[in-house]
Formats: C-alpha cells, structure tokens, sequence
C-alpha cells in the first residue's frame, strides 16, 4: 500500500483522477494530425518521440498536459525534462510576465535580478562552485564548459563516456553517443571515449556478479597512458545517462573518478543539464556521492521550461571565464534569470528536493513488481523523478527489446499518458510535484501496456 504525503501540490498542481486521463477521441486524433500534417509541410527534423506518436499539444498545467482534440494526459515527460516543476508553476509565471514587462534584455550588463541568481547559486551549489555563466541552451553551456576546461589546463583533450549524450553541436556530438555524416567522418581531434560502469549490463565483474568499478578505473590509468596525447583537460560525464536510458552509475564510481582525475592533474566536468535542481532529488545529482565537480552544466529546469541553462566553476577556475570570451546575446537576460531564481525559491518553498526522493522511492517499489510480474522488464531504477524501465527478449540473456519498447511506448500513450521512448528502454520523468496518486495510476498505465504488449508478442 502506497503512504501519501501531503504537499503544496493538494493545491495548485491537483489532478483529479476521475477526469484525468481523459480521451475523448482516439490518439493521435483527426484535428492533431491535421495540425502536425500542415506543420511538418515545413518544419523537418523531428525527435523519435514525435514520430511514434504525432500528437499536437494546445495547453498544459500542472502534471497534466491537453491537445487539439481535447484528450487530456498525464504528463510523466515534463517536456522531456524540463518542467521539473509542472507545467505553468504561478509562480515562475508571474516572474517571468513581470520581467518581460520591465526588461527584456540588457546583454551582459549587470542587473539586480542576475546578481540576486548567482548569489542563491553560490549559496545552494556544493563546495565551491561560485563562478556562473549563463547560456540558452544546453548544447553552448557544454561548449562553454569546454571552453572553459581548456583554459584553465592548458590542455585540449577530452574523455567522455560510451552513450553519453552532450548535445548537438559538432564539440557536444564529439563527446557523445550521436553519429551523423553531418558532422564529418570523424569526431573533433582530441576527443576520446571510454566505457563507464552500468549495473545492469557491466563489462567486467567481480566473482559474485557485481561490477567491478575499479576495473574501470585502471582501464582509465592505461587508457591515459596508452591512448591520449598526455593532454586530457577533463573527463566529461553525465552523472546519469539520460538519453543513453536513464543509467544509474553505481555509486562507489564517482568519488574514486574524483581521485583518479586530481592524480593525473585533469578536471571533472559534470554534465548536469538533465539532472539537476531537484530531477534526482539533489540540486545537484553529483552530490548523491559527495563529489564536488570542477564544471558543472545546469540546465532544461533550471528554468522550468524558459530556455536558461548555466555553466558553473569551482573558485579557482572562476578566471577561465575571461579568457574564452565568455558572455552570448540570450545568456543572463532578465527574462531568464526571473525564471531560474523563481524555480529554485519554489523547490524551496516547496520542499521538492524532499518531493522529488519520496516520489522515486514510491515508483521503485511498483516497478520492481512489474518486474517480478513481466517476463519482458529486466530491470527497473529510478533516483528521484529520474526513471526507467528496461525491457529485454529474456532475462538470462538480457537482449534488448526494442520492438516492445515502441509499442509500449504507444500503448500507453493512447491511454492518456505523454512519456518518452528510448528503444527498449522506457524513460520517465514526470514533475516533482506530482501527486503520489496520480504517479501510481502512470506507472498503472505502463503496467497494462507492457501486458497487452507482452500478449502481442506472444510472451
């Protein structure tokens, strides 16, 4: 039996279960598809999320979100990670309305709003980290942080990890798991990829079957003898893979990275752009295993859904900012840094850092029954509202599903549930301020579709 506990989500952010999911027409319905058939006339390029199920949205509020037909969801993507607060939070509104009547843009001058960020940020962030620059969007605050990692080494060379995702410009696609021929045949010289623990599926093990994390690490010392040019500025992860399927590190990894990087005189950049303020319970995800980074990236809710993102650096790097000709057009504007301060005076206020761990501990507990009960669910995880679902051909053998991920995908969202695929692994981050109520009865919905997905491939 699940505990509810009560928050300010009783108020604002309420969903009434006997109306929400409604579908009143099948989904996608006649008036989204002519909507996304008029709109994709022109606009081409869209995620994979889109294609399997092209709805057109109209409004959301709350953890809820409604389209043209008028079927309303319940919202277990927040915009793919960015309305970590729900959709329209008054508050963040309000901020944001009031700035945009005052001042929209200033450049990199000074205003009272940015001076009011960067002081909460250096009060909030762990250890140090009290040098702040502001972007648009993930992909430049990762560019910037680059930038940045260079500067203050001296030195060009990167690491990343196997399935990591940075971004799309050609730096963010070098360290990361994307591959297009838009790009060139070769990812930017200087950059380097190793594998990184996954618990479930480790590339070496102890005799017991658990993973081996200092395995990797030695792989790291050889590989950073043997296979760079002894010019590594930084190891650059993300602290949980989100695109790569929500890939939860095991959590001795992290610190002995720490030691293995001040050893070797190389920074660590924690791409954070995902999993930050308050998405895994933590204002920062890094802090789950007390490990302050050098360079950290802040982004999609930060701003809970204004385009703002951050990069911020330990005290002694904070110079580096000057030397890569730091400031953008967007990056800081009043508008932005309304937005930023207002989301995190609500997970204050709130307690959704609190919010956000009950809710991953509530789900994982009805996931590992749906893993006990689905000859199809591998394996489960979950770290604050940062979840996902595994689904494999055979436990044994742990080959992955991929068929079953989309139609899983789908299934559920014709019920009335707006999420994210990723293959054979089901992605969810709903907001933290959901409901434990309204969580259960998604994870319902994705219960019953792995079911009838389990009876259509013969399971």
């Amino acid at each position: 039996m699940v505990t509810t506990t009560k928050t300010s989500t009783d108020n604002w952010a309420h969903v009434d279960l006997e109306k929400v999911p409604n579908m009143v027409t099948d989904a996608p319905g006649p008036k989204s598809k002519e909507w996304h058939d008029r709109c994709t006339k022109y606009f081409k390029g869209l995620s994979g999320q889109v294609k399997l199920f092209p709805v057109t949205f109209k409004s959301a509020y709350g953890c809820t979100m409604k389209d043209v037909d008028g079927n309303e969801y319940i919202d277990f993507s927040s915009g793919i990670y960015v309305t970590t607060l729900g959709h329209c939070h008054p508050k963040i509104v309000e901020a944001i309305q009031k700035m945009a009547g005052q001042l929209m843009n200033a450049h990199d001058f000074t205003t009272p709003i940015k001076t009011k960020l960067v002081e909460k940020l250096a009060e909030i962030l762990p250890g140090d980290l009290n040098g702040f620059q502001f972007y648009d969007s993930g992909t430049t605050a990762v560019e910037a942080g680059q930038r940045v990692l260079r500067a203050a080494t001296g030195k060009h060379e990167m690491i990343s990890a196997f399935y990591d995702y940075h971004g799309k410009t050609y730096g963010g696609v070098s360290l990361g798991h994307i591959r297009s021929t838009a790009y060139g045949p070769t990812r930017a010289p200087g950059f380097h990829m190793v594998p990184r623990p996954d618990v479930y599926r480790p590339m070496w093990s102890k005799e017991d079957g658990t993973i081996d994390t200092d395995k990797y690490i030695e792989f790291y010392e050889e590989y950073l003898d043997k296979g760079t040019c002894g010019q590594v500025a930084g190891f650059v992860l993300e602290p949980i893979q989100g695109w790569g399927g929500s890939v939860m590190p095991p959590d001795d990894y992290f610190p002995k990275l720490r030691k293995l990087c001040d050893k070797h005189g190389i920074l660590l950049m924690a791409d954070e752009v995902l999993t930050s303020t308050a998405r895994t319970g933590k204002w920062l995800c890094m802090e789950h295993w007390d490990v302050v980074p050098d360079i950290v990236t802040m982004g999609k809710g930060f701003g809970n859904g204004f385009p703002v993102t951050c990069v911020a650096v330990r005290e002694q790097y904070k110079e580096s900012f000057e030397a890569i000709s730091a400031s953008s057009s967007y990056g800081g504007n009043p508008m932005a840094c309304a937005a930023a301060l207002a989301s995190i005076q609500v997970i204050e206020e709130e307690n959704l850092l609190e919010r956000s761990t009950h809710l991953g501990e509530i789900a994982m507990k009805r996931m590992e029954k749906m893993k006990e009960e689905h000859p199809i669910v591998g394996d489960v995880r979950a770290k604050g509202c940062l979840m996902g679902i595994e689904l494999v051909k055979d436990k044994t053998t742990k080959e992955p599903l991929d068929e079953a991920g989309k139609l899983v995908y789908q299934k559920a969202f014709r019920k009335g549930l707006a999420w994210i695929p990723a293959g054979h692994i089901l992605r969810m981050s709903p907001p933290v301020v959901m409901e434990d109520e309204v969580l259960m009865k998604g994870l319902d919905m994705i219960d019953e579709a792995i079911g009838e997905t389990e009876k259509e491939l013969g399971y």
